[in-house]
């Protein structure tokens, strides 16, 4: 089974990624295939609307979307985990989805999807922020759910948090960690 997952927090060992590693460990430890992007890293300019993929389903920017686009056309299962800011996904979970406007253009001008393979497709996104209102979890869960459906992923879980804003601060919370955990197996079986 191929996993594939978003880490869309710009900051290192923070929440984010504390419990994108927790629900990465069930696909892991099943000997699953697991490629990370840290997309605060990667070369990924934002969607121009250009209108070059509408006849084609591809990008004509040329830079390492490519890698992700490869990724998700093989992956079985997609995790993006993303802090929330001001009520919504990071700019750098946004501008990997926004560049999915090829897939979009493929599925839905085209009517091209993706295969579901043997194992079929799912997803999981996971969101942490500071808030308390879950204000932010809605608009964060609106725009994964439009980029999972878009990559031709049918279903995901939604694991999230509020009020948990200091780096590190998710270890305090009682049962994050095994939700994240308990998440990831559920992906994977």
């Amino acid at each position: 089974m191929n996993v594939v997952a978003f880490f869309g927090s710009p900051r290192i060992h923070g929440n984010t990624e504390l419990l994108l590693d927790e629900a990465l460990k069930p696909a892991r430890e099943a000997g699953h295939e697991v490629q990370l992007f840290k997309l605060n890293f990667m070369n990924i300019k934002p969607c121009q609307n250009c209108g070059g993929c509408e006849k084609t389903g591809i990008c004509i920017i040329n830079d390492e979307m490519k890698e992700v686009y490869d990724a998700i056309r093989a992956a079985d299962r997609v995790l993006l985990a993303s802090p929330i800011f001001f009520f919504g996904l990071s700019a750098q979970s946004k501008a990997m989805i926004d560049r999915c406007q090829s897939f979009w253009c493929d599925k839905y001008l085209m009517k091209k999807t993706i295969p579901a393979g043997p194992h079929g497709r799912k997803g999981l996104l996971i969101m942490v922020g500071g808030m308390k209102k879950e204000d932010g979890i809605h608009c964060g869960e609106i725009t994964a759910r439009a980029f999972f459906r878009t990559i031709s992923v049918p279903a995901h879980e939604t694991v999230s948090f509020l009020g948990v804003d200091a780096k590190g601060e998710i270890l305090n919370h009682p049962t994050a960690m095994k939700d994240a955990f308990e998440a990831g197996k559920r992906l994977v079986e």
